[in-house]
């Protein structure tokens, strides 16, 4: 019986006995389905996180980790690395209010936090610090911290629909993958 993370998958029982046929190259027909399929399921997921939380698809693809399957261990395997995303790369604009990034889907107001230098009346500077959003703590020049946006991809990963979009390219993809495969050897 296959399973894929713990979970049964549907419409796999017919190829066991093709691939008890196929004999030592089962393995391989295996690997390469899984391999295809978490490829599948691995842009579907990018596309997902990116659209839920108004990230570029290049950012989230390189956040977005894969391990493929091999033959000794046929488990393909997605994670996230990092932690909460600086307001940087969510189309910050400075306002006189403040700036305003575009977060899950939708501008919000960072009310006196700031990305240039300089007064409104003498025309704002362009700091050299990256293009990253800061706080100031006090009413002084300095202690200035980075804000960030909140959004956290391994967490957006294993909470939103992300998981349900990831099995279920996995349960329309898999079951034809292996097929293909199989009639690549057979």
């Amino acid at each position: 019986m296959f399973k894929i993370d713990g979970a049964d998958v549907k419409g796999l029982q017919r190829f066991e006995n093709m691939l008890m046929v196929a004999g030592e190259k089962g393995p391989v027909i295996i690997t390469r389905a899984l391999n295809r399929t978490g490829a599948m399921a691995r842009t579907q997921v990018v596309r997902s996180i990116s659209k839920e939380t108004s990230l570029p698809q290049k950012m989230v693809r390189n956040i977005v980790r894969k391990v493929p399957a091999k033959e000794s261990d046929m488990v393909y395997t997605l994670y996230g690395a990092g932690g909460d995303i600086s307001l940087k790369y969510f189309k910050p604009r400075e306002t006189r209010r403040g700036v305003t990034a575009m977060v899950r889907g939708h501008r919000q107001l960072f009310e006196g936090n700031f990305s240039k230098g300089g007064d409104f009346s003498r025309g704002r500077v362009k700091l050299n610090m990256g293009g990253h959003v800061y706080m100031r703590l006090s009413s002084e020049r300095l202690p200035i911290v980075k804000v960030s946006s909140g959004v956290i991809i391994p967490r957006e990963m294993v909470e939103s629909a992300t998981v349900e979009i990831f099995d279920r390219t996995v349960e329309d993809n898999l079951p034809g993958r292996l097929e293909h495969e199989l009639g690549r050897v057979l």
